[in-house]
């Protein structure tokens, strides 16, 4: 089954249930007004929803009965209505260098008759900081040629609970909650410093073709009372939904990356195929107007190295023609292979040419180096077995 983007799919509300509802993902006005149906008093609602959100976000709370600061008998009666719910850990590997991909699987406690899902999370660790590659989408839409990803059909959006529970789930599993331990094996920041310091919205999916969602989390992740991450700490990379870009930026506030892979639009129609319809002069342009973007919040543009495709010294220095005037920098990518793509890595004395060529017009152009691909957790690689799904199982799951 072919599935294209679907507004009305995607919005969709869902069937009424009796099944108990997730806090997570929940605004706290949200959760305010379902303890007021529940029959407390507005200033209740209030006071305890801020008590919900503190024990969820910033303790990673699971569990009613852990929350000493509300009362037994209310602990009851929000354990009958609610469910503080996390992924089932379906696999969880360990690269050689440290890094971490869990397969998490989502059951929805409102719909309980419905399939799960699954998606595949990433952490990559460094000595000073660590870095969650989220997913917002079961599969993908876009059929990028250079992506594993875009070779499982899309099966649903995540909700903002689901894309959040990622996180949770991770700092959870790293020790990252009051508590908690980390772990011992593998490259994880010590001492004061958070293991998960960035979230990077890089996953499986298009974030801007799930952009209701997808804000809500980002903008739960950096509340000042709950998971407290800086706007400048998450990005979302966007492989070039333009009419989303400067919502993007005005409603999220947070930074922007850019797939953008090639530098003619003809060449581009073939790696990232949104480019047919919007093509790289109006995917630019909305760069160019990206809210708040300046030298401090530079845009980056994420670039894969494609053997004899697009890393010529004539790319280069087409690449640097187009981006200027746009605050940027550039992230020069590996190609990651996997089974059955029809690319190759460009060789590393041509990354190092084309780096330079950009490099001396000054931009910064790290060449980022391939984290987890011994497990498939590289850039790219990312791919879920939900794929395995039934027809009639995915068409159920469309939201």
């Amino acid at each position: 089954m072919s599935v294209a983007l679907n507004i009305d799919h995607a919005n969709a509300p869902r069937p009424d249930t009796s099944g108990p509802v997730s806090l997570v993902g929940l605004s706290k006005s949200e959760i305010a007004a379902r303890l007021g149906a529940m029959g407390l008093s507005e200033r209740d609602s209030r006071m305890r929803a801020s008590q919900l959100w503190n024990w969820i976000y910033v303790n990673g709370v699971t569990e009613f009965d852990a929350m000493n600061n509300i009362a037994k008998r209310l602990r009851a009666d929000l354990a009958q209505a609610f469910v503080i719910d996390r992924p089932e850990i379906v696999s969880e590997q360990i690269s050689i260098d440290g890094t971490r991909k869990w397969l998490f699987r989502f059951r929805d406690p409102s719909q309980p008759n419905m399939p799960p899902v699954e998606v595949e999370t990433v952490y990559i660790p460094e000595s000073d900081r660590g870095t969650l590659c989220v997913s917002s989408q079961v599969g993908c839409t876009l059929t990028c040629s250079f992506c594993h990803t875009g070779t499982q059909k899309l099966v649903r959006n995540l909700t903002a609970g689901e894309i959040l529970a990622q996180v949770m789930m991770a700092r959870a599993r790293l020790g990252d909650f009051p508590g908690g331990t980390r772990p011992t094996d593998g490259l994880v920041p010590s001492g004061d410093t958070r293991a998960i310091t960035n979230i990077v919205m890089m996953g499986m999916g298009e974030p801007l073709y799930n952009y209701e969602n997808v804000k809500k989390a980002l903008l739960i992740a950096s509340d000042g009372a709950g998971l407290s991450l800086s706007k400048r700490r998450i990005t979302l990379s966007t492989s070039g939904v333009v009419p989303q870009i400067e919502p993007t930026g005005r409603e999220i506030g947070v930074m922007l990356a850019i797939s953008l892979h090639a530098v003619r639009n003809d060449l581009r129609d073939v790696l990232v195929p949104i480019n047919k319809k919007w093509p790289l002069e109006q995917l630019l342009e909305a760069c160019r107007t990206y809210p708040g973007v300046s030298n401090a919040k530079r845009i980056t543009f994420e670039y894969v190295m494609l053997k004899d495709i697009n890393d010529s010294d004539a790319d280069a220095r087409e690449l640097v023609r187009l981006l200027a005037k746009i605050p940027a920098k550039i992230n020069l990518i590996p190609f990651n292979p996997w089974p059955g793509s029809n690319y190759v890595c460009s060789d590393w004395d041509r990354i190092e040419a084309f780096a330079d060529i950009v490099n001396r017009a000054g931009y910064a152009s790290p060449v980022r180096t391939p984290r987890g691909r011994d497990i498939f957790a590289a850039c790219g690689q990312l791919k879920s077995e939900t794929e395995r799904l039934k027809k009639k199982d995915r068409d159920a799951f469309l939201l």
